[in-house]
């Protein structure tokens, strides 16, 4: 088999700007690189740990994080195996005997005769693991081990930038706010000193009390407070 759909996803890839999109959005669009990557692959999953806990972050087709479940309810199967020792796990047949029995009776219900998962590691470190599932048993080849393995470890890379990327950005935007609300509240203290005659702190006071008596967000009475004297009723 030509290798072409792994090179051309290999490519994309490296081009791949984490900032076009959202996280999701970014993830989605690695899990269908990855169906063109390794076209054995009905349908594919990223399991990423959020909120302390792994969940199938992103899929490409709801099937995906229902079979996902049974490895996340009884904490095991290929995708958590691959995900903690960075190694690849394949599911040959979902139909026979073999480890992960629960994983394997729920993937057989909802379709699925095949599975295989890559770990994404980047500097040693787990990030996640990719999970590639197949409706036929035996889907997947050697070929399929060796294309994926490249196209996950390329995948790491941008799984990691686009987490660093959201996290910066979503840092940024927080403090962004606080800045802003941070100068409406210097604006808010200067008017009270101006029309109390009293000091700063004596000001800040004021909003405080201002704030706990109607229960609303300091910066929301400082806001008001503002707008007032711009534009006085």
């Amino acid at each position: 088999m030509s290798d072409q759909p792994l090179s051309e996803s290999l490519a994309a890839l490296s081009r791949f700007f984490v900032g076009d999109g959202t996280l999701e959005q970014t993830l989605l669009r690695v899990c269908q690189m990855c169906t063109a990557a390794v076209p054995a692959a009905d349908l594919v999953g990223i399991t990423m740990v959020i909120e302390g806990r792994p969940r199938t972050a992103v899929f490409t087709d709801d099937t995906a994080p229902q079979v996902d479940q049974a490895q996340y309810d009884t904490g095991h199967g290929p995708c958590l195996d691959a995900f903690r020792d960075q190694q690849i796990h394949e599911i040959e047949s979902t139909r026979h005997d073999g480890p992960w029995p629960a994983f394997r009776a729920t993937a057989a219900a909802h379709g699925i005769g095949s599975t295989l998962s890559f770990p994404l590691v980047l500097d040693k470190q787990s990030i996640g693991a990719m999970n590639l599932y197949a409706a036929h048993e035996h889907a997947f080849t050697d070929g399929d081990r060796d294309r994926g393995s490249p196209f996950a470890s390329q995948a790491a890379i941008v799984l990691a930038n686009a987490q660093a990327y959201w996290d910066a950005r979503t840092l940024t935007e927080r403090l962004g706010e606080a800045m802003k609300s941070r100068a409406v509240i210097e604006q808010a203290k200067g008017i009270l000193m101006a029309a109390q005659r009293c000091n700063e702190r004596q000001a800040f006071e004021l909003l405080v009390l201002a704030s706990q008596r109607e229960n609303t967000k300091l910066r929301d009475i400082a806001a008001r407070i503002v707008a007032n004297a711009v534009y006085p009723s």
